[in-house]
């Protein structure tokens, strides 16, 4: 008997109707004869409705109520859903993400997993019912109070609990058939991958592909979890990630992915001496701020800029900290712009393919998009421009690596 993990995004399960086809799609699932766990998010705009009610109420929420606050939206989803499975005459028991097992650091709103104890759920199984966990949730092991998983948190559960049960396949439903090689709103010739590597997904996750949370794949990856990405509205099959060893293609460029949620802080006139940098940036990480891109100016009379990226709903955040330091390092101050966007190219192939990063930037200068910042791994090449040529470099990228429908695979770059 197999064990079954699917995982449903908020559009799947919208309204009513949808809980409902989401339920006959379960129902099957569990009479194939599978052992069936259900990870649900929040109904549709649930989450963003009760973070704004929060705003309404409170400038500054405190974190604790607001993750006991936003947690409720996945309850709801879950009942509902245990609710419908009970009318087609499947057994089904509903847990919220403590009672899962899903145990989390004291980080609120961005909580990192550090266990999962599953017995209620496998016992559960065995005793013939499809389990449904609240997703985007789990509970502190040192305060217990209640933690949320941050955005697409319910990705991460999923995988979390498809790994600790040693599951056949995580199936991560969402209203896309797939990961495409670019956002097919913006490039309308994108095509959809039949597989891509953990280490490509995690790229492209981590610069703005929204179909999976990055933490999600760093699970998979580390515990073997086979994921399939597909659509809830749909039978057919979608997006396999997994190791390298089993992708058959072996294309040099995977895809273009886009961000347009981060801004660029810039902390100008930094006396350029050891020891000013690790200072403002432990600042940043004591207070949990993430940093994506960092670039450092030459330094001139003794003086630089230092600029990175950073979460835009984070901007605030990040100056009460380092303005003080300013001040006291004599810096001459913090400036934000947030009118930015990040364009990755993600490929395992570049690897051993020179002159991908020049053909990229040679096809942004003739699109007539500037570059502000540069960022490489061993299988990305990632820039920042302006916000509002975003679509014109993905397009133009997109375009210059021959990934259209159209396409063949790339043969040299």
């Amino acid at each position: 008997m197999a064990i079954v993990v699917q995982k449903y995004g908020g559009t799947s399960v919208g309204d009513v109707d949808r809980m409902k086809r989401v339920a006959d799609r379960v129902a099957r699932t569990h009479r194939a004869g599978n052992q069936t766990v259900v990870v649900v998010s929040a109904m549709g705009t649930t989450t963003d409705e009760l973070v704004s009610m929060a705003s309404r109420i409170s400038e500054r929420p405190p974190e604790r109520e607001l993750d006991i606050l936003l947690t409720s939206g996945e309850r709801i989803s879950m009942s509902l859903l245990a609710m419908a499975l009970h009318d087609r005459d499947v057994p089904a028991k509903s847990f919220t993400g403590s009672q899962a097992g899903i145990i989390t650091d004291a980080v609120h709103g961005k909580a990192r997993i550090v266990d999962i104890t599953p017995g209620r759920v496998q016992e559960a199984l065995d005793d013939g019912n499809v389990v449904i966990v609240a997703g985007f949730q789990g509970v502190s092991q040192d305060t217990k109070d209640i933690t949320t998983l941050g955005r697409g948190g319910s990705d991460t559960t999923a995988v979390a609990l498809a790994a600790s049960l040693k599951a056949d396949v995580c199936e991560i439903y969402t209203d896309v058939d797939g990961v495409y090689t670019a956002d097919p709103r913006i490039v309308p010739t994108a095509h959809k991958l039949d597989r891509v590597s953990y280490e490509e997904m995690l790229e492209l996750a981590a610069q703005g592909a929204k179909v999976l949370q990055v933490r999600s794949v760093e699970f998979g990856r580390n515990h073997g979890v086979r994921i399939h990405v597909r659509s809830s509205f749909s039978f057919n099959d979608g997006t396999w990630v997994g190791p390298q060893e089993d992708i058959v293609e072996d294309a040099i460029i995977s895809g273009v992915a886009h961000d347009t949620s981060e801004a660029k802080l810039t902390i100008q006139q930094v006396p350029d001496r050891p020891g000013v940098a690790s200072r403002l940036f432990s600042a940043l990480a004591e207070d949990n701020i993430n940093i994506d891109m960092i670039v450092q100016n030459v330094s001139a009379d003794g003086r630089t800029d230092i600029s990175f990226t950073l979460p835009r709903g984070e901007t605030d955040k990040a100056r009460a900290v380092l303005e003080p330091l300013c001040s006291e390092l004599g810096a001459e101050g913090v400036r934000v712009d947030e009118e930015i966007a990040k364009v990755s190219l993600v490929g395992a192939g570049m690897k051993t393919h020179p002159g991908v990063a020049a053909k990229m930037f040679g096809a942004l200068s003739a699109a007539g998009v500037n570059i502000e910042m540069i960022s490489t791994s061993t299988i990305r090449v990632s820039v920042v421009v302006a916000k509002d040529q975003v679509e014109t470099a993905v397009q133009a990228v997109h375009a210059a690596f021959g990934l259209g429908d159209d396409a063949q695979l790339l043969e040299d770059a």
